[in-house]
């Protein structure tokens, strides 16, 4: 059984638009593995909880994605008084001159 048959399982117990599964799975598939277990897990809490996941499975896997946050060098250094990353943050070189920090959440 593959990640997406499971996010399939509880996506369909609670009502879903079955004309969205292959369409859902290909969006499935770009995310990693970590992604994929944040918003698995996002979605069952909700589910849970009794709060609103939609019904079409491509719009719940995007609203349940994770964010992205983003710092400067400069405030990650302030915060932290370091440059190594640390507490999930990430180090990057988007455009090659300045570097930032990224958070999955």
């Amino acid at each position: 059984m593959t990640s997406f048959d499971y996010l399939w399982r509880l996506l369909d117990s609670h009502g879903v638009i079955e004309s969205r599964k292959g369409e859902a799975a290909e969006l499935w598939d770009t995310f990693n593995i970590h992604q994929q277990r944040h918003i698995y897990r996002k979605i069952r809490d909700k589910i849970h909880a009794g709060k609103y996941v939609d019904y079409n499975p491509v719009k719940a896997i995007r609203d349940n994605r994770p964010k992205l946050l983003k710092i400067s060098f400069d405030k990650y250094y302030e915060r932290y008084g370091t440059s190594t990353p640390r507490d999930g943050w990430q180090m990057i070189n988007p455009t090659g001159q300045k570097v930032i920090y990224v958070k999955l959440f």
